[in-house]
């Protein structure tokens, strides 16, 4: 009988995966348009329709992702945040005229294949099912000396070298919210698990409530801070620049903080293994090519003449 709730079990992790990538592609070009709008008015961009638009797409995208990271294993899910790379920089070359030429448009085209080849290697179904299994592996002290070591990164971080190196490091903002990674795919996961226990009616259905209440406080919190620093980041930086480098240390924190509390890895053979490697690979190069020769200008009509005077 698990084998066969399995696949439609994927398939809804699947697509709510791929909605919410594609919502989540369009806040930061919304906001960084409405930023852009407000600073033209001389006015604070919390007065910008354009920029409260992509604040309630990243709420909307969110909530997606916290559906979709219920229904599938986070190993699926994380990757696949990369279809919103190639729509947000379509959206970015039509609102804010940043350019896409023919290396964006085949980037565009890498990051949707790399996605497939995720999507046809990851584990199909979640290695954690109940709140008792949740509660032991919360209590590892393996993911416990993980957990620690994040917030001492995020304290040295947020209190020391941000107030500093900030305004002109974008690594510093994009390595807070990377980090806080660690907390709210987790959280995500483990509130859906939780929840199953906790409006049960239950006898454990209190000791469940109280796991996610504080899984509940650990989401909000590390969504709002996130929230804080994307928006410094997206006043002083460029916005395909730090969606790229957000999504690969966030893909990759991400996946390792579910590898070593939901241990979603041990499902995956040698080829899957290899087939998720070439995959991520190969999404990441089409991020790369999306962001990084976004300001050079030429189209395949200047290759075609390049081709001719070698000829």
């Amino acid at each position: 009988m698990e084998e066969v709730g399995t696949p439609p079990l994927s398939v809804l992790g699947v697509s709510l995966a791929v909605a919410s990538s594609l919502v989540n592609g369009t806040p930061f070009v919304l906001q960084k348009r409405g930023m852009l709008r407000a600073r033209l008015r001389g006015a604070s961009y919390l007065t910008d329709i354009v920029w409260w638009a992509g604040t309630v797409a990243m709420g909307l995208g969110q909530i997606l992702n916290f559906l979709a990271y219920t229904a599938a294993p986070a190993v699926l899910v994380a990757p696949l945040g990369a279809l919103g790379i190639p729509f947000g920089a379509i959206l970015a070359s039509c609102l804010l005229k940043e350019k896409l030429n023919i290396l964006g448009k085949l980037g565009c085209l890498l990051s949707c294949a790399g996605s497939i080849v995720l999507t046809i290697h990851s584990p199909k179904s979640n290695n954690v099912t109940s709140q008792v299994e949740l509660e032991e592996k919360l209590a590892d002290p393996v993911f416990l000396g993980y957990l620690c070591i994040i917030l001492l990164l995020l304290l040295l971080l947020i209190c020391w070298i941000a107030p500093e190196h900030g305004s002109s490091n974008i690594l510093v903002y994009i390595s807070i919210c990377s980090l806080l990674g660690s907390f709210t795919v987790p959280s995500s996961k483990g509130i859906g698990l939780a929840a199953q226990e906790a409006f049960s009616g239950s006898p454990s259905s209190a000791r469940a409530m109280y796991l996610f209440l504080i899984l509940l406080a650990v989401l909000a919190c590390s969504i709002l801070i996130q929230f804080i620093y994307i928006n410094k980041a997206l006043e002083r930086f460029d916005t395909c620049v730090f969606g790229v480098i957000y999504f690969v240390m966030f893909t990759l924190l991400v996946l390792l903080a579910t590898a070593i509390l939901f241990q979603e890895w041990s499902k995956v053979g040698v080829v899957d293994f290899l087939g998720m490697a070439c995959g991520f690979t190969t999404v990441i190069i089409g991020v790369f090519l999306i962001q990084m020769f976004k300001d050079f200008k030429f189209s395949l009509a200047d290759l075609k003449k390049s081709a001719l005077k070698t000829d």
